[in-house]
């Protein structure tokens, strides 16, 4: 707060009370302390190499970047060029995709490889970015990626002897323990926000995990096992990331619609929606959760189950969050009927959640 590193209130926002936001520094020294001792341990050791040694530095560069955007707003093409700078850092230290499952294993020119490589890093990036609208959110929706992410790779590397898939079973696994460390005081009402210091921090983290996983894995190894297998990695960022995806696309395209500029603030993102349809903060947040985790689970399910099992995971969540959609529509309107005989139904809903 001396520092200046808040946020004041402003129209589009929910929060009531002037937050710090350089949380994403605290996520910074959690993930240097756990890289610092993973470096010196003999067996986990030994995902520590070149490209967990890139990811660090583009990490640390990218959190510099969104401290210096939290205290200063920076506009957007400063951060577009720093997160290109960012993935240009992992690009010198060997995290790039390499080929695509196109027509079988089509094996990508290095040029080509890189470009996409950026671009990914940047989408990724910026779909963290966008969601971070409600007291944790955000950091709630990454720790849900990250364990599809680490359950992928982990069976990749133990049940499949995939050992290349080591280093983004390391990156998940710290993604995961950043997120859980920081929920606590970021939930609502949250005492501090992660700030773009955070959010470009876990974008950059979650997309480097997913690089390394889709990229630098043995194509032909992952052949062998079926075209499952051989596809999932190409589609398991976009669909664990689906909901921040899908909530950037639906912005640009709103705001280019309206003749406005498609990085315009505006209160129009899908948690901005859930809420207008009566929706608390938490149960708004709970919502997103479970459909974040309808995409995850059952993608990650597909790749090492049958497809209905995967299909059947997925539904369950769904109707779990229509469940808590339906109670709360029934509770706000038994509330609008009867201010007082409701209070209870509601009480129970927010202990729910």
């Amino acid at each position: 707060m001396r520092a200046g590193a808040f946020v004041n209130l402003r129209s589009r926002d929910i929060h009531t009370e002037i937050t710090p936001r350089w949380g994403g520094l605290a996520m910074w020294v959690a993930m240097a302390l756990t890289f610092m001792t993973v470096s010196h341990l003999p067996l986990v050791g030994k995902s520590f190499g070149r490209e967990a040694t890139g990811i660090f530095l583009a990490g640390t560069f990218i959190m510099i970047l969104g401290i210096l955007d939290d205290r200063y707003d920076l506009d957007a093409l400063t951060k577009f060029a720093g997160q290109a700078l960012a993935a240009g850092i992992l690009l010198l230290h060997g995290v790039q995709i390499l080929w695509l499952p196109i027509n079988g294993i089509m094996t990508l020119p290095a040029n080509i490889g890189q470009l996409i490589t950026v671009l990914f890093v940047m989408v990724v990036i910026n779909a963290v970015n966008f969601v971070d609208g409600l007291d944790g959110l955000a950091t709630g929706i990454v720790a849900i990626c990250a364990s599809a992410f680490f359950a992928f790779s982990y069976l990749l590397a133990v049940v499949n002897g995939f050992s290349r898939a080591g280093a983004p079973s390391l990156v998940t696994a710290v993604i995961v323990g950043m997120c859980l460390g920081f929920l606590p005081h970021n939930f609502h009402p949250a005492k501090i926000f992660m700030g773009d210091s955070g959010a470009m921090l876990l974008g950059l983290l979650l997309s480097s995990a997913a690089i390394t996983l889709t990229g630098q894995i043995d194509a032909n190894a992952i052949t062998t096992q079926g075209s499952r297998l051989a596809l999932l990695p190409l589609l398991l960022p976009f669909l664990v990331l689906a909901i921040p995806l899908i909530d950037l696309g639906m912005a640009i395209v709103r705001r280019i619609r309206a003749g406005r500029s498609p990085f315009a603030a505006d209160r129009e993102h899908l948690h901005h929606r859930i809420l207008n349809l009566g929706a608390t903060h938490r149960q708004t947040t709970v919502i997103l959760y479970l459909w974040t985790a309808m995409f995850a689970a059952s993608t990650v399910v597909a790749a090492f189950a049958p497809l209905w099992v995967s299909i059947s995971v997925g539904m369950i969540i769904l109707v779990l969050s229509l469940l808590l959609i339906g109670w709360i529509w029934k509770s706000k309107r038994n509330l609008l009927r009867n201010p007082g005989g409701s209070s209870e139904a509601m009480n129970a809903v927010e202990v729910l959640v």
